[in-house]
């Protein structure tokens, strides 16, 4: 007998797996699904995910084989955990909190992740903040069989670029594959809406689908405010535009409930703002669509046209999208620091697997391995589930990546432009001004807000409480507040990720 003792995914093409392996096509989802997992592992074993297209982590049990097999799909859209006991039982699912409920979970911080945490802003890696609990990576399986563990990777990004296609031939193959995506995407009985930046990615994404409603954020400050293109990018479109107002308050208010939620620290500052818009999304949908994946696989970010500038000397210092806090600093604002403990060590796998490849193509490795995992998926992942709403990514597919792959970097990124291709292929359904509009990314104006006194008395507390003492060098973490409050505003995002560990920690090791 085989049963799911966890999954949370969405599996695209259901239609082409119900076919070969015998489903009915007319189940409920969850039926439906069901039975692709379990019949997929019967006839593919742990091979089963080289199957599959969408997003999904799940466990399966065999009582005949007495054999769990875990599957994280191939970029990690969804989260999945596991720790073994004391006494050599494993614990294990899709959130963190079920995991260290049970017994046998000793509760532990791990300090070295702090370290690497106030680099990166995010957890990187197979290590959490929680001691012993590990994350099945993307493209892995974890197999447990009497006791004994074995974890493989079935999946990994693979470069191979073909210089003899042209431009037009890759935004045709890009433009055609988005279209088998959203055709997959959702059934015909199911109603989306679409989140919208004004950006490409999201505007292509809005215009090859069949949702009406877009969402959008904005803030009353207009140099930060952008749901304006949004709105004119609906107009233009002929969809629908929801609008939602991010206050500082609003803002401020909702931290806690995204540490909480998020299960580890993330000190990404469009985090909470994109909670938000969950939330009030899910007041009239439980379905959206979001544009993540394209910038790492197209070559969409501004700081990718620096990647032959940089050349060999990447692999010395390039640890993924941030990297706010050097060694140096670390070491003098940490109680504990361990020289041993680097972002660097983390990537070395990388760009050991992309030796002999071009610059650019090592850096959008980094980001897929590191920082969509870390950040982006996470982020998505979490908030959507805590607000009730599901989002799905048709931009994240091994189909979409496999385009990416073979894509030359000329023409992913010029000295003009960045997601050259790409953006050719959404102009086919965009207006020039849309699919050609200049990155801006998402902006959030905490740069301002932190230094407000209406709004930075949290903290302030925060950083001279009893249990920042236990991390930090008080002193030294309150100098760098008051340089920022000063006038230096590029302080912002070290007092933000300092901030959002003690909110984090606070949430799990003080209140609970």
């Amino acid at each position: 007998m085989k049963e799911i003792k966890a999954y949370r995914g969405h599996i695209r093409n259901w239609v082409a797996l119900c076919e070969e392996l015998s489903i009915d096509k007319s189940l409920s989802r969850e039926d439906r699904e069901r039975d692709i997992l379990i019949k997929a592992y019967e006839k593919w074993g742990s091979k089963m995910a080289d199957h599959m297209h969408g997003m999904f982590a799940f466990a399966i049990w065999d009582s005949d084989e007495k054999k769990l097999l875990c599957v994280r799909d191939q970029f990690g859209t969804k989260t999945f955990y596991y720790y073994v006991t004391a006494d050599g039982e494993l614990l294990y699912g899709n959130d963190i909190r079920d995991i260290i409920s049970q017994p046998g979970f000793k509760k532990e911080l791990n300090i070295d992740m702090l370290q690497i945490y106030m680099s990166l802003t995010y957890v990187a890696g197979e290590d959490t903040f929680f001691k012993g609990l590990k994350k099945l990576m993307p493209g892995c399986t974890l197999t447990w069989c009497k006791g004994e563990m074995k974890i493989e990777r079935y999946w990994k990004p693979e470069f191979n670029p073909d210089n003899d296609k042209s431009l037009d031939d890759w935004s045709d193959e890009i433009h055609e594959t988005v279209g088998q995506m959203m055709r997959e995407i959702k059934t015909d009985d199911e109603v989306a809406e679409s989140f919208l930046s004004g950006g490409v990615d999201s505007s292509y994404v809005l215009a090859m689908s069949d949702a009406e409603m877009s969402n959008s954020c904005g803030y009353d400050d207009e140099r930060f405010d952008e749901s304006g293109l949004a709105k004119k990018t609906a107009d233009i479109l002929g969809k629908k535009n929801s609008r939602c107002l991010i206050t500082p308050e609003t803002y401020f208010e909702n931290i806690p409930y995204v540490m909480y939620n998020m299960e580890q620290p993330l000190g990404d500052a469009s985090a909470i703002v994109f909670a938000i818009a969950c939330k009030a999304t899910a007041e009239h949908t439980k379905l959206c669509y979001s544009g993540e994946g394209a910038d790492e696989f197209f070559g969409g970010y501004n700081m990718y046209r620096n990647a032959e500038r940089y050349g060999d000397n990447l692999k010395t210092f390039y640890v993924g999208n941030t990297n706010i806090m050097k060694e140096e600093e670390k070491q003098r604002i940490l109680v504990n620091y361990d020289p041993e403990v680097l972002p660097i060590n983390l990537v070395k796998h990388i760009y050991e697997e992309t030796e002999g490849l071009d610059p650019l193509t090592k850096m959008s490795d980094v980001d897929i391995q590191i920082w969509l995992e870390g950040d982006i998926y996470l982020n998505v992942d979490k908030m959507s589930t805590a607000a009730g709403l599901e989002i799905r990514m048709p931009l994240t597919d091994r189909r979409i990546f496999d385009i990416a792959s073979r894509l030359p970097s000329k023409y992913k990124v010029t000295e003009e432009q960045n997601k050259v291709a790409f953006r050719k292929a959404a102009a086919k359904v965009l207006p020039d001004e849309i699919a050609f509009r200049k990155k801006l990314g998402f902006i959030v104006p905490i740069r301002i807000w932190l230094a407000d006194e209406r709004y930075n008395a949290d903290v302030r507390a925060k950083f001279n409480s009893d249990y920042a003492a236990k991390f930090f060098k008080i002193d030294e973490i309150n100098a760098i507040f008051q340089d920022y409050i000063g006038g230096n505003s590029d302080n912002w995002r070290k007092i933000w990720t300092i901030y959002t560990f003690l909110v984090w920690y606070e949430e799990y090791f003080i209140k609970r």
